[in-house]
């Protein structure tokens, strides 16, 4: 026991410090006496530390009905005070019941607290209460104080067990540590800290595939069946909902017949959710079509999600008169469509410039009683934007802020973008202005792109170049889009001079023109009547390795034919032919 002890404490102490000042655990750990508080009345009320979970089980249900009873956080605060002032203490497993049922209604900091005032008056604990506490951490971003408890723990005999290190794995995975989780992880198993169960792997596997790592998720499988721990439906689903976001569907087939024909392990509904996801986004229609036979073949009835996938697939392929149907068929089915669904029809209608179907459809949305979202409004704004109904889509714009709601980004870049269309430029910049000073949103690259772009496309290239020399050394400067965009809004301007040292700029900040940077300064000379530079610009990329594509060409020719340097053309249309591809 003490060998086992001193283990867990190398691990955890080498492997976080606890100073976070938010909740002083680490002083919590230190500051009271074990045999004095949380031990003494801890063994007078249970027998084992391990035990904690079976003695919950074998308490009778009159003893629980005043839990029952708690449906906000007064009444358990309430209860709290009824039972510290109780003599002899409650068990620990009353409090935990009690912290169960306030961690439950999300109240985490509150369970924190009465964790705290278990530990100052001497209310006994184990392992699940400790186990639930750092659960709370975990959910309000904050495992390192969860790391924290387990000193607590430590200093009072407390091992933690597999939940508890499951708990702190989760809790890695959901703040972005994945690395750390890992690491942890490994060590469990190498120092023989705990023997992961099928639920730690499943928390392994959503973490590393939640980053696009398809190959560890899958060793871990083949790691499960050496130790022997049985996969199971989670397990598979997980790493095959992975392997199609990753366009990987082959791969995620392969696997979903290993887990059926191999392992016996009968999917679900989410698993073929991920299949008819994959299938459907690679316009694999006929093998999506063969899931959902299999599904009902199998008696899995499709949810909601398998029909918004549907719906989904249909309108990004174009075919919204085809998803439509899907709607009236959920309505049979007894399945409610719902914000995800009408998004997809709405943004279907909104890609085919059909205006008045999608109002439709988001008017019939909101009629029963479904919310539309910032992602509802931006389907139909970016369909007015491009339809050029910029007053309809601003009064759409409005009604977000006033039903409470805040434009995203990507709001933004929509608005600004159809702005810029119509030629709206003050406009444009007032609500780019108002984007920065009000709302707090910073631009994307995407947004800075649509407002350079814009600002050139009108003839205000000097606007363009003023904003981009104020953003100085910012990032979004740093991007050879940016860099296209202004040398072929100063080309078109007749301002070579400027578009030259744009060129020469950019690569003094290690930035690679691409064909694109070369083919609208090769323009611009041609429409100067500079043919001579605009070749030896043309012969620069060949030197350089950056291969001319037809627009290329097509520039070149059309300033050779410009220009009557005819004795070149049959020359160059015959390295054309060699070069790009028909």
């Amino acid at each position: 026991m003490q060998m086992m002890m001193m283990k867990f404490k190398g691990t955890f102490f080498t492997l976080h410090s606890f100073q976070n000042p938010n909740f002083s655990f680490s002083k919590l750990a230190s500051g009271i006496p074990p045999s004095q508080t949380i031990l003494a009345p801890f063994h007078s009320n249970s027998n084992s530390n391990s035990n904690s979970n079976s003695n919950s089980n074998s308490e009778s249900n009159h003893e629980f009905s005043p839990f029952e009873k708690i449906t906000k956080v007064d009444d358990a605060l309430q209860l709290f005070d009824e039972m510290t002032q109780t003599q002899p203490l409650p068990s620990a497993v009353k409090f935990n019941k009690l912290l169960t049922v306030v961690t439950k209604t999300k109240h985490y900091s509150c369970s924190i607290d009465l964790f705290k005032q278990m530990a100052a008056i001497g209310v006994p604990v184990d392992v699940y209460t400790t186990t639930i506490v750092i659960k709370c951490c975990c959910q309000m971003s904050c495992t390192t104080e969860g790391f924290a408890i387990v000193a607590y723990g430590f200093k009072r005999g407390l091992v933690p067990n597999v939940c508890t290190f499951n708990t702190l794995l989760n809790g890695l995975i959901l703040e972005d540590r994945v690395i750390e989780a890992e690491r942890l992880f490994k060590k469990l198993i190498k120092e023989k800290l705990c023997e992961p169960n099928v639920v730690m792997y499943n928390t392994m596997i959503k973490g590393l595939c939640k980053f696009g790592n398809n190959d560890i998720p899958i060793a871990l499988i083949r790691l499960m069946d050496e130790r022997g721990c049985k996969p199971d439906v989670v397990t598979y689903s997980t790493i095959i909902d992975s392997l199609c976001k990753d366009e990987m569907v082959d791969d995620a087939l392969k696997l979903f017949n290993e887990m059926i024909l191999r392992k016996g392990i009968l999917p679900n509904v989410v698993t073929y959710n991920s299949l008819m996801r994959g299938l459907c986004n690679s316009g694999r229609w006929d093998d999506a079509s063969k899931i959902l036979r299999e599904m009902e073949d199998e008696r899995i009835s499709p949810d909601v999600i398998t029909y918004t996938i549907l719906v989904d697939a249909l309108c990004k392929e174009g075919k919204v008169e085809d998803a439509e149907p899907i709607i009236n068929i959920m309505a049979e089915r007894g399945k409610v469509p719902d914000l995800v669904t009408y998004t997809s029809l709405i943004d279907g209608y909104c890609l085919q410039g059909k205006m008045r179907k999608a109002r439709a459809v988001f008017d019939g949305m909101m009629s029963k009683g479904i919310v539309p979202n910032v992602v509802t409004y931006n389907s139909l704004l970016d369909g007015y934007c491009k339809k050029l109904k910029i007053d309809e889509a601003m009064h759409l714009f409005h009604q977000i802020t006033e039903k409470d709601m805040k434009p995203d980004v990507v709001t933004y870049s929509i608005m600004l973008q159809g702005l810029f269309r119509v030629g709206r430029c003050k406009a444009a910049r007032k609500l780019f202005n108002e984007m920065r000073a009000h709302n707090r949103i910073s631009p994307d690259a995407c947004t800075y792109r649509i407002v350079l772009e814009g600002l050139c496309n009108n003839h205000q290239v000097d606007e363009a170049l003023s904003l981009f020399h104020m953003m100085g050394e910012n990032k979004l400067n740093l991007d050879i889009v940016v860099y296209n965009i202004l040398i072929d809004g100063a080309s078109k301007c007749g301002k070579l001079d400027i578009a030259k040292v744009l060129f020469n700029d950019q690569r003094v900040k290690g930035l690679h023109p691409d064909v694109w940077t070369y083919t609208v300064l090769i323009k611009g000379f041609c429409r100067e009547g500079l043919v001579r530079e605009a070749k030896e610009l043309f012969q620069k990329m060949a030197e350089i390795g950056c291969v001319p594509n037809r627009v290329t060409y097509n520039v070149l020719l059309r300033g050779l034919l410009k220009n009557g340097q005819h004795d070149t053309i049959e020359m160059l249309l015959k390295e054309m032919d060699g070069q790009v591809d028909h």
